[in-house]
């Protein structure tokens, strides 16, 4: 018999959620706060930011549970609140850092150690640069699609729910803004 995903809300949990019973609510924020915010801090770059859209985030789940349907996985309903919400609130400015010490496992770039020399703090804090620099460069929907996939683990389904977009088009996106990426930090590291 094949188990269920983890974040799949059952009829119990939904109807505490839907009573709104504040134990249930906090419990279901902390499970999943840390993956929202470090989703919106990538997409929106700062991390105020981040965090009100969070807060925003979890309000709109709350004020629209009898929307989601029971045995249905979380984190898509809630990764779909959460792009819509900072669609929404998209304040145009420039977005902040990629932290590659939180993605390394996932997008494949390696730390050989926890304590650095210097010159290895320096090569990171270039690394990054880069990293931020091309992601920077990428049109808002590939950005969005690789964060989804490689940060986030997203498989391609999930991605097209997000996205609003077939499955085509998902898995489209994630190649293109691979390919990108891949081009534009080979450009950029023959720069420096």
């Amino acid at each position: 018999m094949m188990s269920l995903p983890e974040d799949v809300i059952d009829s119990a949990l939904f109807a505490q959620l839907e009573s709104g019973d504040e134990a249930a609510w906090q419990a279901f924020i902390s499970l999943y706060e840390r993956r929202m915010y470090a989703y919106l801090y990538r997409l929106e770059g700062h991390a105020e930011d981040a965090l009100d859209l969070t807060q925003e985030v979890f309000y709109r789940a709350w004020r629209s549970i009898r929307t989601f349907r029971v045995g249905e996985r979380a984190l898509p309903w809630l990764y779909q609140i959460a792009r819509n919400t900072q669609i929404e609130k998209h304040r145009r400015k420039q977005l902040g850092r990629f932290s590659l010490e939180e993605a390394q496992d996932e997008v494949g770039f390696e730390v050989v150690s926890t304590s650095r020399s210097p010159v290895q703090e320096a090569e990171s804090a270039q690394t990054q640069d880069r990293v931020q620099r091309a992601l920077m460069q990428l049109a808002p929907e590939y950005r969005e699609a690789v964060v989804l996939r490689f940060v986030e683990d997203l498989p391609y389904d999930d991605i097209a729910r997000i996205q609003g977009v077939a499955l085509g088009t998902a898995k489209s996106r994630v190649y293109r803004a691979k390919e990108q990426l891949s081009s534009l930090l080979t450009s950029l590291s023959d720069i420096h």
